[in-house]
């Protein structure tokens, strides 16, 4: 391998490297990211019941300050009535200076409500994105560990398939091995058989030369007749 290629491979192991430190740490901060937004929201859900309590007072002295109109706006009527001008102008007057505090706490309740509906469409839509975002961390964890298991088992297979290949290639040589020294053996027996004598004798037997070789038809018929006739 040339010195180019090495080089090449390195940097691309470095490359790999540096790209799974990356992503791992890309991980932690989205994890970071996530747990400051959750605090970000837990503080914005306070902020809310805070703006949430100041408009229910503020809708209760509206609603107070319309009965205290009520109250005096007839009060002045039952004084003017009765003849009591200057008790029914006074009524009037409070009437008035409710009318103005009315106005300004309407104008306060209406600054609540508007912060408290921008305050939860806001606070939704973040919760909204939080949750996906959880979501996508979890499915990325969930498959980066589903992957080292996959990763983990076909190593694992890999290695089974060589051992098992490295098995049977040793089986092969010893039967080759067997097989060889069943041969010399066979070699050995037959020069064995040749050197004494044996191998002869078989052929002599075969020819019908020695006892107990292959005898013709018609001679075993002679030798009968003849046993027959020394009788």
């Amino acid at each position: 391998m040339s010195l180019r290629k090495i080089w090449t491979a390195l940097k691309g192991a470095v490359n790999e490297g540096t790209e799974a430190v990356a992503d791992s740490q890309s991980i932690r901060i989205l994890d970071q990211e996530l747990r400051e937004a959750k605090t970000e929201l837990k503080a914005c859900d306070e902020n809310l019941t805070k703006i949430m309590a100041k408009r229910k007072l503020a809708e209760g002295k509206v609603e107070s300050l319309r009965a205290d109109i009520e109250t005096y706006s007839a009060h002045a009527v039952n004084a003017s009535e009765k003849g009591d001008n200057n008790l029914a102008l006074e009524c009037a007057e409070r009437v008035s200076e409710l009318e103005t505090q009315l106005q300004t706490e309407r104008s306060l309740l209406d600054g609540f409500l508007n912060s408290e509906r921008s305050l939860k469409g806001n606070i939704a839509k973040a919760k909204t994105n939080v949750r996906r975002m959880e979501q996508q961390i979890d499915q990325i964890k969930a498959t980066e560990s589903v992957q080292k298991a996959q990763v983990a088992v076909s190593s694992r297979h890999l290695g089974a398939n060589s051992r098992i290949k490295t098995a049977l290639d040793s089986l092969d040589r010893i039967k080759s091995k067997q097989q060889e020294r069943a041969a010399e053996l066979e070699a050995a027996e037959e020069l064995a058989s040749e050197e004494s004598g044996s191998s002869l004798d078989a052929k002599l037997k075969a020819a019908g030369i020695q006892p107990g070789g292959q005898v013709s038809s018609s001679d075993k018929l002679a030798q009968l007749l003849a046993n027959r006739e020394k009788a």
